[in-house]
């Protein structure tokens, strides 16, 4: 039996339909291309927004309305970041200027304690490269202010639309929660609606988690170091706190620098020698004691997941994808895991009724 033949004007139709709809994926595919860099920084500022939604949450559970508690929230973390910045960036400066001015003293120091440091400045000759790049860096940095320059308004200006952003976001997003559930069919409602609050702890407890673990770990660090006489303990300290918020890697790269710049201008013992003691230490507690009662399983992932995570996600954006992967990676998996749990239950065969 024959097959029917189409008509050519299906035919064309179909033709003309196919031609529409890959034309339109490509255009789709060219405007989403062009304002990528828009895409990321809503992509942040809801980020953002999702991670101080726990304070938000708090806030109006004690009675305080949504638009006010976003106020306060936002309120508290401008005065907070201007009091740190107020209090730390100018001896910051100061410090890092003493401490770059002060690099050649340090490395000869090293160099007369170390052996195998002195031999190797007799083959490649580096105290005197040294001094020659310290002594044409001022010039450098001049000629990179125009540079920099450009580069820091147009940060300023991703900052503000940033800030705008996350505060729009704030004071909506239950009502975008509400739209996103709405827009799915009526029976898997209830499955997204779980997914998305799911998502949102997730990413909010890692992330004021993350901080606070961070502050701590620069408090101690600073404490540690004026204690044991080092200098330049507050943008040390300073750098610890910002590492620290490196996945995995972050708190090993902090104390390595610390321990480093502690061998060059104190005594190795028992100066130096407490400093690696001390991060040693510190690296146990927050492991064992500080992170796990901060996060109280905030990521119940493992480690090779965690490290995946933040791999991929600093591979797209840096390490704000870092930071961001890692909750979005707990968060799915454990929609997946519940998911796959809720099919398993509905397709188990229900129990026969006991018999008399």
């Amino acid at each position: 039996m024959r097959r029917p033949v189409p008509d050519p004007r299906t035919v064309f139709r179909w033709g003309v339909a196919a031609a529409a709809g890959a034309g339109g994926l490509f255009l789709l595919a060219w405007a989403v291309y062009g304002v990528r860099d828009l895409l990321v920084q809503v992509f942040i500022a809801l980020f953002v927004a999702i991670s101080l939604d726990p304070a938000v949450r708090w806030l109006v559970r004690h009675r305080i309305r949504r638009p006010w508690a976003v106020t306060l929230v936002i309120l508290s973390a401008v005065l907070f970041v201007a009091g740190f910045l107020l209090a730390v960036v100018p001896p910051l400066v100061q410090q890092a200027q003493n401490l770059a001015a002060d690099a050649p003293h340090y490395l000869d120091q090293l160099r007369r304690q170390s052996e195998r440091l002195r031999h190797l400045d007799e083959k490649i000759h580096y105290r005197d490269k040294l001094d020659a790049w310290l002594r044409t860096l001022p010039a450098a940095v001049g000629r990179q202010l125009l540079t920099f320059g450009t580069r820091f308004f147009g940060a300023l200006a991703s900052f503000l639309l940033i800030f705008v952003l996350s505060l729009y976001f704030m004071l909506d997003l239950p009502r975008l929660v509400d739209l996103l559930v709405g827009a799915v069919p009526e029976n898997r409602r209830e499955r997204v609606s779980h997914g998305v609050h799911v998502l949102i702890d997730k990413i909010g407890s890692y992330m004021i988690g993350n901080i606070v673990i961070s502050l701590i770990a620069g408090v101690a660090s600073f404490v540690a170091l004026e204690l044991l006489d080092v200098p330049f303990a507050l943008p040390l300290a300073f750098l610890v706190a910002f590492t620290d918020l490196i996945p995995m890697i972050g708190a090993t790269l902090g104390a390595a620098i610390c321990v480093l710049v502690a061998v060059a201008s104190v005594p190795l013992w028992p100066q130096a020698i407490g400093v690696a003691g001390f991060f040693v230490l510190y690296q146990q507690l927050e492991n064992y004691l500080i992170a796990p009662r901060v996060m109280r399983n905030a990521v119940d992932m493992p480690a090779i997941g965690v490290l995946l995570a933040a791999l991929v996600g600093g591979q797209i954006l840096g390490l704000v994808g870092a930071l961001m992967a890692i909750p979005l990676a707990a968060a799915i998996k454990i929609i997946y895991v519940r998911g796959r749990e809720a099919r398993r239950e509905a397709a188990a065969p229900e129990s026969e009724p006991a018999g008399d």
